[in-house]
């Protein structure tokens, strides 16, 4: 039996959309919550099991893990070491757990918990027999679900004037959440004794902060003004913004990342099932349309 948490979610879908593609024959168990749009599990033709429940309730999670074999965990790294735990104790085989390039990140604030938390893995793996494959996706986007381009086209769209830090020099690497879909689904099916330890999975090429936000104002039609700012300037602003909303606005993290390079290399991906990421230009304009459709 395979278990997945975070189905109903944003790369989720397009991993159910691969089943669904592939016409997945075995049982299917999903963690969901009473709140969760279940309609494209319910229309999806194949065997699926819902379960109801709180991923943070580990007497939950011991039970919806025992008769699973493998688990493909979506949700987020930090119930990884909770579905770990009940994996183990109900024997299960294998989990493909999607985690992030963020652990890479210079700054603690944003790379500290996930090196604790896959250090804590690290030494479950070590003492029990099961494997677990870590995926970790850039910075995702896709449709206007995400929580990262979307918003961006949102600010591009409202404002004439739109700030940059650094002249926008630092390079990411957008993955579309299609592409999470298909790599989820093609490393479940890997044989375990081939899949790797871990794989990143970026976008098609990097390209620079400024390249992408003119994408995004080219394809929404928009003559827009970059003006750049200092790294230093940027963060004070997002912790006066922060300290204005009392918390509920913390773009502080975000703001620092935004001068690193977020570049990274898929290439064992693309050796070891195929993995060929589609590109920003033809990824953003799609997500754009969308946009617009919606106003």
């Amino acid at each position: 039996m395979l278990l997945v948490t975070g189905i109903t979610g944003h790369t989720g879908r397009y991993f159910l959309q691969e089943l669904i593609n592939h016409k997945y024959e075995g049982l299917i168990r999903c963690i969901v919550r009473e709140t969760s749009d279940t309609s494209m599990l319910d229309n999806s033709g194949l065997n699926i099991e819902k379960v109801y429940g709180d991923i943070h309730d580990e007497t939950f999670l011991n039970e919806v893990t025992k008769d699973v074999d493998e688990i493909v965990h979506i949700i987020n790294i930090r119930h990884t070491l909770r579905v770990l735990n009940a994996a183990i104790k109900n024997d299960v085989r294998r989990i493909v757990s999607v985690h992030t390039t963020g652990i890479f990140s210079k700054f603690r604030i944003a790379s500290e918990e996930y090196v604790i938390i896959e250090d804590e893995i690290k030494e479950l793996l070590s003492k029990n027999d099961i494997s677990m494959t870590i995926l970790r996706p850039t910075m995702i986007y896709g449709d206007v679900c995400d929580r990262n381009m979307s918003k961006f086209i949102k600010m591009v769209d409202r404002f004439r004037v739109f700030p940059v830090i650094n002249h926008g020099k630092s390079l990411i690497q957008p993955v579309n959440a299609r592409d999470l879909g298909k790599a989820y689904y093609d490393v479940l099916i890997m044989p375990v004794e081939k899949a790797k330890s871990e794989y990143i999975l970026s976008g098609e090429k990097s390209i620079t902060m400024l390249e992408a936000f003119k994408l995004i104002s080219n394809n929404l039609g928009k003559k827009t003004t970059f003006i750049s700012f200092p790294l230093g300037f940027g963060v004070i602003m997002a912790r006066v913004l922060k300290g204005i909303t009392l918390g509920k606005i913390d773009y502080v993290e975000r703001v620092q990342r935004m001068s690193e390079d977020r570049s990274f290399s898929h290439e064992e991906a693309t050796a070891d099932f195929g993995y060929k990421p589609e590109s920003f230009e033809v990824g953003i304009a799609r997500e754009v349309k969308e946009y617009l459709g919606r106003l």
